[in-house]
């Protein structure tokens, strides 16, 4: 006989212990994230350096960093690959070693090796829906962006287009560049 797995709290989730694979909430279940492979880890790594350069004093830009939110009525606390979230959304003196508390501007999800396009872009429209203002979905294998908005349709950015985003109207990148940056 098949045992259900125990559905936990937000409470019980943030009060387990730390282990070396970052896990996520969902629908009370805790799941653990893929372990990113190094095309992952160089596209995460030269986007940080990017978007930090441009927006060190306007907010926060944290690599897999927890946040709490709501997917369809219930606690999600999900760990996107990066995060952008303003001092207008979280005071820059905000000083505490756990989860983001407030929906970011941005999410930053990074398909990994074995993940499909779709499973990601399931993801970002919770994301959406629970407050996150656009979502970018890094694919490896197309040399792609896309940027998803809540109110419009997403865009993809190939080749030596430039990204345009608002919200990091500093942020000079073309996929191209991103790619060289992360030597892939």
């Amino acid at each position: 006989m098949v045992q259900a797995k125990p559905r936990l709290s937000l409470t019980e989730f943030l009060a387990l212990p730390q282990t070396d694979v970052p896990c996520e909430l969902v629908s009370g279940v805790v799941v653990p994230k893929m372990s990113p492979k190094y095309f992952h880890s160089a596209l995460t790594t030269a986007l940080w350096s990017l978007i930090s350069q441009s927006c060190a004093d306007k907010g926060r830009v944290a690599v897999e960093w927890a946040v709490v939110l709501t997917r369809q009525g219930e606690d999600w606390v999900p760990v996107p690959d990066l995060l952008y979230v303003s001092y207008d959304h979280l005071a820059a003196d905000w000083l505490r070693d756990e989860p983001c508390p407030v929906a970011p501007e941005l999410v930053i999800e990074i398909i990994s090796q074995g993940q499909a396009f779709r499973q990601l872009l399931e993801k970002a429209a919770d994301y959406l829906n629970a407050g996150v203002d656009r979502v970018w979905i890094v694919d490896p294998a197309s040399r792609s962006i896309s940027v998803l908005f809540g109110d419009r349709p997403p865009q993809t950015y190939m080749g030596v287009e430039m990204v345009s985003d608002p919200l990091l109207a500093d942020v000079q990148l073309s996929c191209d560049r991103l790619f060289q940056l992360a030597g892939i």
